[in-house]
């Protein structure tokens, strides 16, 4: 029997990442093993320790020193689930000073498939640099999703991850 994918899921600093949680268990349940990356602030947002006893593997935000194991097994897929302007405009001009912007530079020279969920104020996305960047992701093979299907926790549908779970279903099933 073949073991369930990967997916690396990367979670930056937005209100949706507070209820990175839920999409987790719909993930995993949909057949996923989910590894955890977080930017910093994110990770200060998240309960990591509740989220590596979901998932079985600990939620990485720093680094690790020479030497040391990978905690996480190789992705089959990665999806940044909530993308921030701050790290797409990063990760578009090949920055790397923070392990998800290492991670994601890596995975994007790799050719696997990657699913982005912005979650990006209105006036941010006016901001000149924010388009050029997402068609700058996509030219890469980045699938960069349109409009901001992530609200607000508050302001999202008891299906909030549908969109996502049913992306990454696809994605799962083209590879």
């Amino acid at each position: 029997m073949s073991q369930a994918p990967v997916l690396y899921l990367i979670v930056c600093a937005a209100p949706p990442a507070q209820r990175i949680g839920e999409l987790v268990e719909l993930l995993m349940a949909d057949g996923w093993r989910v590894c955890l990356i977080a930017t910093p602030i994110a990770a200060s947002w998240l309960d990591c320790d509740a989220l590596a006893d979901q998932t079985g593997y600990p939620v990485r935000a720093q680094w690790r020193r020479p030497g040391d194991p990978e905690p996480h097994p190789p992705a089959d897929v990665a999806a940044v689930v909530p993308a921030t302007f701050n790290t797409l405009n990063k990760w578009a001009t090949g920055a790397s000073d923070t392990l998800v912007l290492g991670i994601l530079n890596e995975l994007l020279g790799s050719g696997l498939p990657i699913q982005v969920f912005p979650r990006v104020k209105a006036v941010l996305t006016a901001h000149p640099a924010y388009q050029p960047n997402l068609e700058r992701l996509r030219e890469a093979g980045v699938v960069v999703h349109d409009g901001d299907v992530l609200r607000t926790p508050e302001e999202m549908s008891p299906n909030r991850w549908a969109v996502v779970v049913d992306a990454l279903r696809a994605t799962r099933s083209d590879t």
